[in-house]
């Protein structure tokens, strides 16, 4: 777990470092127009607000039409992920939808042929060009032309190109008038393309950099960790979905202080600390999310910036619930395990002992010594059946589980000589068995197994009923499946319990429950052996007070090679 958060704490870093130079980048478009002439991004160009930059371009291109007389204009950009110019508005002279049409590879036509090359070109006669019947021109209705590369320049502080780069061409198509284009319109058009050519690398640029900040947001968002981050003067830059619901913030908390969004003083303390370079240490914070309890351990990292300053504090909120409640449960199993194995070891070795200071003496008689060698056996046998628990639990989570064999089963026969054993196991319940209707004859099954399934759930249920009463195998024929369970007139389980006692060394921790000793992996491994064996499920009804009901659904019929593959 430290590890994890580590490693997060690092990409936290990351994230943020990217965050500030998106910020950055912002800010520099939407400023750049402020700068000395020698210092733009390209000193032809009048870098206009990211916010206008739209209505600019529009009116550029109505502004280039009217100057060049012609009755269309068309701007095509170069998308490098597919290798093709294609049109894309604002165009002069033809709707969205023939815009849309109007797109070619790089390598092909006119339009490839100007990127290409970066040199303009007219054409008088576009029938008279070849290499036009690889674009849309006849959809256009066009008949002459000029073509411009548009390019970007970027120059130095003594106004030299440092950086030049075509993104894409400019058309304009049929002069009005009957007229030709000219090399004077092609420098017209050249001087115009440097405008519009920089118009769309920015606001290319900036909807990069918002599609950054957006999937920048949406990562933040959707952790499933709570992540809050805060500047060095208190107030919240980030928090996520998860945090927000940790303490209880409102949507609208970035900007706010601290302390007035997050209630937990344990927390704040730390991210102060951390901000005045003191060791925050590590926090738990208890919260009912829904209707459970969580548990959330914060760690805490300093962010810096890229120039190695601090810009605040980042908090990741890590749900350790069932990590706490696995440690409590494994602490539980030390104690009941110590108990369950030194219960049956006293018991050998006092009756052992007791035997073995008879036999000079003769002082019991065979009948009491019957009766002891009994007692030992059956703890021998209670321990084995504790320790063939936790080793099949073990080989269980190593990913081994327990080797299947397959074969016909007489489950009524089987029903009938688990209730035998356990009669003779008990003297306060009373075992029955209730068989609803005609059960098949034979099964296809691993009949230890169900053995075992039937047998840890009757113990089971005579442990959970220390007062006696009724114990009932009960079982239903339902064509394809087969439904068995056992109830009791035992203890019963809370209702906030039931979808956990299936789980390893979990057990119901009350008063009447104390005395009770077992290890918490019977039915751990009997829903193991129920739904990876025999591919069925396993479920509990109970009351407390009244008694339970565990109930499982086998089919009579299993697909022996996809159970084997199951339980590869």
């Amino acid at each position: 777990m430290p590890e994890e958060l580590s490693n997060g704490q690092l990409r936290i870093n990351e994230l943020q470092a990217e965050v500030d130079r998106l910020n950055r980048r912002i800010s520099e478009l939407e400023t750049d127009k402020n700068l000395p002439a020698a210092q733009r991004s390209d000193q032809t160009v009048e870098v206009t607000p990211i916010d206008q930059a739209d209505i600019t371009l529009r009116r550029l291109v109505q502004r280039i039409a009217m100057i060049l007389q012609a009755e269309k204009i068309v701007i095509m950009f170069h998308d490098r992920e597919i290798g093709e110019l294609k049109g894309i508005p604002p165009a002069f002279g033809l709707d969205e939808v023939h815009l849309s049409t109007f797109r070619v590879r790089a390598t092909h036509g006119i339009s490839g042929k100007v990127y290409r090359e970066g040199e303009a070109l007219i054409y008088h006669d576009i029938e008279a060009r070849p290499e036009a019947r690889e674009e849309s021109f006849g959809l256009l209705h066009v008949t002459n032309g000029v073509c411009v590369p548009l390019v970007i320049e970027k120059r130095d502080e003594e106004n030299r190109v440092v950086e030049k780069s075509t993104i894409g061409v400019l058309h304009a198509f049929n002069k009005r008038h009957g007229e030709d284009f000219n090399e004077e319109d092609v420098r017209l058009l050249e001087r115009m393309a440097r405008n519009v050519g920089s118009i769309i690398a920015n606001l290319q640029m900036y909807r990069e950099v918002v599609e950054e900040k957006e999937e920048l947001a949406q990562t933040f968002e959707s952790l499933t960790s709570g992540l809050v981050l805060v500047s060095t003067e208190g107030r919240l830059s980030q928090i996520n979905a998860t945090a927000r619901a940790v303490f209880q913030a409102p949507q609208d908390a970035l900007g706010k202080h601290m302390h007035d969004v997050i209630k937990d003083a344990a927390v704040v303390d730390a991210i102060q600390k951390l901000i005045d370079g003191n060791d925050p240490g590590k926090v738990e914070t208890y919260v009912v999310l829904g209707n459970s309890e969580r548990i959330y351990e914060s760690q805490f990292a300093s962010v810096t910036g890229q120039d190695g300053k601090s810009i605040g504090v980042v908090a990741i909120l890590a749900d350790v619930t069932e990590i706490r409640s696995i440690d409590r449960m494994k602490s539980s199993f030390v104690a009941m395990a110590s108990h369950e194995l030194r219960t049956p070891l006293t018991a050998i070795k006092g009756f052992s002992s007791t035997l073995l200071e008879g036999l000079d003496d003769d002082i019991y008689g065979k009948d009491d010594q019957k009766e002891f060698l009994g007692i030992v056996v059956g703890e021998c046998d209670r321990l084995r059946r504790l320790i063939d628990d936790l080793l099949n639990t073990s080989r269980i989570e190593a990913g081994e589980s327990l080797s299947p064999n397959y074969g016909q089963v007489d489950v009524t026969d089987l029903i009938h000589k688990v209730a035998m054993v356990q009669k003779q196991a008990t003297t306060k319940h009373t075992i029955k068995v209730e068989i609803e209707n005609e059960l098949p004859k034979l099964i296809v099954g691993d009949q230890d197994k169900l053995d075992q399934i039937l047998t840890n759930l009757m113990n089971n249920a005579i442990k959970y009923a220390p007062n006696g009463g009724d114990v009932i195998i009960h079982a239903r024929n339902e064509g394809k499946t087969l439904l068995l369970g056992v109830k009791d007139q035992g203890l019963g389980i809370p209702k906030d319990h039931l979808g956990k006692v299936f789980e390893k060394f979990h057990r119901v921790n009350n008063e009447d429950n104390r005395k009770i000793y077992g290890t918490g992996l019977g039915l751990f491994l009997v829903k193991h052996l129920v739904e990876q064996v025999h591919m069925g499920k396993i479920w509990c009804e109970s009351e407390v007070g009244v008694g339970s009901d565990f109930m499982f659904r086998i089919p009579t019929d299993i697909d022996i090679e996809a159970a084997k593959q199951a339980n590869q």
